[in-house]
């Protein structure tokens, strides 16, 4: 009888590792083009992350980021630093939405983040605070 409960107890620790790995995947989203030309994008950072994760932009099509902040007395901000595509961000965040415009002007993948940390503690983006912006023709 030991056997089955030790196959049980297997099969359970696969099924949560499993479920982890699905968790850990980045959301992407996808931008469209509104009808004035323009591709809309919302973001929402929290404790320790931006949801979305992954977004997928088209190049030479103009951007709008509308991003906030959940409520919470920690710092964020919000980094993409991409000057060879056009593209320079450090916003300060708030629970208040901020807009963000730019047109990207190179394909490519670009990461953004949180740069904040508390002395000898892990940086919001070691701790998971972080994603990319993918620009597509």
């Amino acid at each position: 009888m030991r056997l089955p409960s030790a196959i049980s107890l297997i099969f359970c620790f696969i099924v949560v590792l499993a479920a982890g790995e699905t968790t850990a995947q980045k959301k992407e989203f996808v931008a469209t083009v509104d009808t004035d030309g323009v591709q809309r994008i919302e973001i929402t950072a929290g404790e320790y992350f931006f949801e979305p994760q992954r977004i997928v932009v088209k190049v030479n099509v103009p951007v709008e980021i509308r991003i906030k902040k959940e409520q919470s007395l920690t710092p964020h901000r919000f980094i993409l630093s991409a000057p060879e595509a056009g593209i320079d961000i450090k916003e300060s965040l708030s629970s208040e939405p901020k807009t963000i415009s730019f047109t990207p002007a190179k394909t490519g993948e670009f990461p953004f983040y949180c740069d904040q940390k508390l002395l000898f503690f892990k940086s919001h983006r070691e701790r998971g605070m972080e994603g990319v912006l993918e620009v597509r023709e």
